[in-house]
């Protein structure tokens, strides 16, 4: 099963992002992404992700997508339990030693892009 809406929208301009998101994204970090392409909020938001990963130059095996269905108990399937999924989309950004330094879980005042951007820039200045 994969997760259709993190495929790159087509129609995203990546001027649209400021120059300083997409170098944020580009570092080297790993990202775990969990969605379902039924979920209103992944259909709205990861395909301008997908593609702001791309404008920055993520490799694909660098992003994990992780499709998620609803159970009678909540959210299910790969690392959801592990990871503490309970709502979606969530994106966990790993570094290069599997450790998570951010995580954007739902909805933000932002793009999930720039949500991001922002937190890795906290990490990347505390370094």
């Amino acid at each position: 099963m994969t997760l259709e809406t993190l495929s790159p929208d087509p129609s995203f301009d990546p001027d649209s992002l400021d120059q300083a998101v997409l170098d944020a994204l580009a570092g080297d970090y790993r990202y775990k992404v969990w969605g379902g392409d039924w979920c209103v909020d992944c259909q709205r938001q990861l395909p301008a992700f997908g593609a702001a990963l791309a404008a920055a130059g993520v490799p694909d095996d660098r992003i994990e997508s992780f499709p998620v269905t609803k159970g009678p108990d909540g959210k299910e399937g790969p690392g959801v339990e592990a990871y503490g999924i309970e709502l979606i989309p969530t994106v966990v950004v790993e570094d290069a030693d599997g450790e998570e330094v951010a995580r954007f879980v739902e909805d933000a005042d932002v793009s999930l892009a720039e949500a991001l951007a922002r937190q890795l820039a906290d990490v990347e200045a505390t370094a």
